[in-house]
Parts: structure tokens; C-alpha cells; sequence
């Protein structure tokens, strides 16, 4: 399992419409084959930015919610509201503390 960071920045009117929309799809993404956490963050000094935090069972599983169309429709309308370019890192836990 692997962790997916991925970083998003929107115009600050874009906020309200992003917020509704993962709203509305975060269980569908959630119940994504190979999905197995998701977890949206807010920056607490830059309120524009936020982060999802998502496990995954396997590249292949993240790929395959990538070239869905799922992800094709969350994308398609995410992107539009984005004032810099996203960013995103998948990561392996080194040291994990309960």
C-alpha cells in the first residue's frame, strides 16, 4: 500500500464550488477499487490550498481510478478552478506510529 499527496491551489471564489463538488463525488472516489483511505486537508494559512491524502493497494489501482471515468468527470470540472498547476506525490510510509 502506498500513499497518493496530491496539492491543489483554486481562485479564492473557487473554493465554495470545489468544496461542493468533492462533497458530492468523495465517496465515489473513496470506493474506488484499490482505494483504501481519503482524506481531504485545508492549508491553515493559505485557505486556497488544500491536499488529498489517498491509499492505495497498487499503482495499478490508482492508475486504473486515473484512466477512469470517474476521475475523468472529478478532473474535468476540478481543474477548470485551479489558479496554479496541481502537484502530486506518491509516497511509501517509512515509520508509521498509532
Amino acid at each position: 500500500m502506498f500513499t497518493r499527496i496530491v496539492k491543489m491551489s483554486f481562485h479564492e471564489e473557487n473554493v465554495p464550488k470545489f468544496l461542493e463538488n468533492f462533497d458530492l463525488i468523495k465517496e465515489k472516489i473513496r470506493n474506488a477499487h484499490g482505494n483504501r483511505f481519503l482524506t481531504l486537508y485545508q492549508d491553515k494559512n493559505n485557505k486556497n490550498i488544500f491536499f488529498t491524502y489517498s491509499h492505495w493497494e497498487t499503482e495499478q489501482d490508482l492508475e486504473n481510478y486515473r484512466n477512469s471515468a470517474l476521475f475523468d468527470e472529478v478532473w474535468t470540472f476540478t481543474k477548470k478552478l485551479f489558479n496554479q498547476k496541481p502537484e502530486a506525490w506518491s509516497v511509501d510510509a517509512v515509520v508509521r506510529l498509532n
